[in-house]
């Protein structure tokens, strides 16, 4: 029954506009289309305070732990990939038990960046209270007036409605990584031109992983 309730209803809950007689060119159109449209409206959507108060918290902080549950936890992973660069300290956890063992052990000092597709984890939520009792100051990524939401120090809120029961978060996964390119910038801004040379350091390193290409200069 589950299986046939999939059936119906399912392509709707992917794309809204997507119908199952569509062919390939029109699919491919149309998810373009919906993702842009997403990419508007959260835009549009976001908050300027908010933004500017989670990249003080993050260019402040003695270390940054990015947490996430399921699909949220391949966007942790992407942010801690791009801020260790910066120098600061940082870690993605995807296990429950992981993260509230290390929410505990945060410091007033912490920042933890919690990304969630739905805002009402329960896992997720004990690892936000734990860090908060700790000192922790907590960025929430998620959906407006959800618990997490209302827990954060400071909530970037990403309003696209998708069906998470049933499919893997896809327009709010491309704007949770927005949001995460964001406050990269931001960071890198805020630490000045000094980043630079330290960005470049790391750059050098990953030459000789590369193959050369034939249009190098000697």
């Amino acid at each position: 029954l589950k299986l046939a309730g999939t059936l119906v209803g399912g392509v709707p809950y992917v794309h809204s506009s997507v119908r199952p007689e569509d062919p390939v060119s029109e699919i491919t159109a149309k998810v373009f289309d919906n993702t842009v449209t997403a990419l508007l409206k959260c835009r549009n959507d976001v908050n300027p305070q908010a933004v500017d108060a989670a990249v003080n918290l993050l260019s402040h902080a003695r270390r940054i732990e990015f947490y996430g549950l399921g699909n949220s936890g391949i966007i942790a992973a992407d942010a801690q990939h791009k801020f260790f660069r910066f120098g600061i300290p940082t870690v993605a956890y995807a296990d429950s038990h992981i993260q509230i063992m290390a929410a505990t052990l945060l410091t007033p000092d912490d920042v933890l960046v919690a990304i969630s597709s739905s805002g009402r984890s329960r896992e997720l939520m004990d690892a936000v209270n734990a860090a908060l009792e700790s000192g922790a100051k907590v960025i929430a990524i998620t959906v407006p007036g959800t618990p997490l939401a209302e827990r954060a120090t400071v909530t970037l809120e990403v309003d696209s409605p998708e069906d998470n029961e049933t499919y893997s978060p896809m327009l709010s996964r491309i704007l949770h990584l927005v949001l995460i390119d964001i406050l990269t910038v931001g960071v890198a801004l805020k630490r000045g031109p000094g980043l630079a040379t330290q960005l470049e350091k790391a750059k050098r390193s990953l030459r000789q992983k590369r193959l050369r290409n034939d249009n190098d200069d000697e």
